[in-house]
């Protein structure tokens, strides 16, 4: 049987952010799926299984703020045991995320640190670099 290849949801990056998750993820063999919403992550994750959903501290579409999209999913008895980092620089941001449930996330300057790599490996390990 083959090996099952990790799923990720990155939610609200622009585009160059959106390429450089893809090559970050790429380590993993991981192809992202990608959406631009709040409503289309929930309409995602309700359509398929994630092992890990990486959310822009600002939506990009609209420049809301990603937080509440943590609250749902962990207000969800099917989703809150989904892992789901925050992408942001700024560490108050971080805190709140992981205050609402998120896994301990890491920034966009974090992208190239081999720590980013170690933060995601417990969640994306069935297909190593």
């Amino acid at each position: 049987m083959p090996e099952q290849r990790p799923s990720v949801l990155d939610v609200g990056n622009c585009d160059p952010d959106h390429a450089s998750m893809r090559r970050l993820l790429s380590h993993f063999g991981v192809e992202p799926d990608r959406v631009m919403s709040v409503d289309e992550a929930m309409t995602a994750l309700s359509d398929k299984s994630y092992d890990l959903v990486l959310v822009n501290r600002l939506i990009f579409a609209d420049g809301s703020d990603a937080l509440p999209l943590i609250e749902r999913m962990q207000a969800d008895d099917r989703l809150k045991d989904t892992p789901v980092m925050m992408i942001s620089n700024y560490a108050d941001a971080q805190e709140r995320a992981m205050a609402a449930g998120a896994k301990c996330g890491f920034g966009k300057g974090d992208l190239n640190d081999p720590a980013t790599l170690e933060k995601l490996r417990p969640y994306l390990d069935s297909v190593t670099a």
